[in-house]
């Protein structure tokens, strides 16, 4: 069977997530919040710009979209990105369903696809070679997916999401090289931080 037509062509251009996040954290000037999953995703997040909207995922995969999701649906007037590795993804693909369903019109969510369990051990996922996780995304009802082409276009995909008027998804492929520094591993301290930074929480 021939591929559909319709389906945007996966981006050949191999980028970084360290320059990736740094280019999306530039373009953050409202008090965005930004969700990144575990690994090597927010540990590029927490180097690329450590800010209080930020929360990093520690200890499960496949949580960065559905706790972004939460994010979104209890403050809709507050842009929210999530940051999620293919190899995360793949364990939490359901979430694309439910978030095409309730259409938060605020939510970002950008896959960093390196086609393989980074941290564990560098084993190949099925995105190397026969999920297309754009591809996928569009099936579950998230008709504004796309994949990244290269720098300039991220840049673009980025900007087209600050008005868009539904949930986006972002695909990138990315290297393997490692994240750049570490995430203060603390979750009490990342839960009461970000608690603060979206103003649910105050000051003692």
């Amino acid at each position: 069977m021939s591929k559909d037509k319709n389906t945007p062509t996966r981006n050949t251009k191999v980028m970084n997530r360290f320059d990736l996040t740094s280019r999306l954290v530039a373009k953050l000037k409202s008090e965005e919040a930004v969700i990144g999953g575990i690994g090597n995703t927010n540990f590029d997040l927490w180097a690329a710009g450590h800010r209080p909207q930020n929360f990093y995922m520690l200890g499960s995969m496949g949580l960065a979209f559905p706790i972004a999701l939460g994010v979104a649906l209890a403050q809709p007037k507050r842009r929210v990105f999530a940051l999620e590795g293919d190899g995360s993804l793949l364990m939490q693909m359901g979430c694309l369903s439910t978030i095409a369903t309730l259409a938060p019109k605020n939510l970002c969510m950008i896959v960093m696809d390196n086609g393989v369990y980074q941290i564990t051990g560098a084993q190949p996922t099925p995105a190397a070679a026969v999920s297309d996780i754009v591809a996928i995304a569009i099936g579950c009802g998230l008709s504004n997916s796309a994949w990244a082409a290269d720098e300039e276009d991220f840049e673009r995909l980025v900007d087209q999401s600050l008005s868009a008027a539904g949930p986006t998804l972002i695909g990138v492929r990315i290297d393997d090289k490692p994240g750049v520094g570490a995430t203060r591993r603390d979750p009490v301290q990342i839960r009461e931080r970000f608690m603060l930074g979206l103003g649910v929480r105050q000051a003692l």
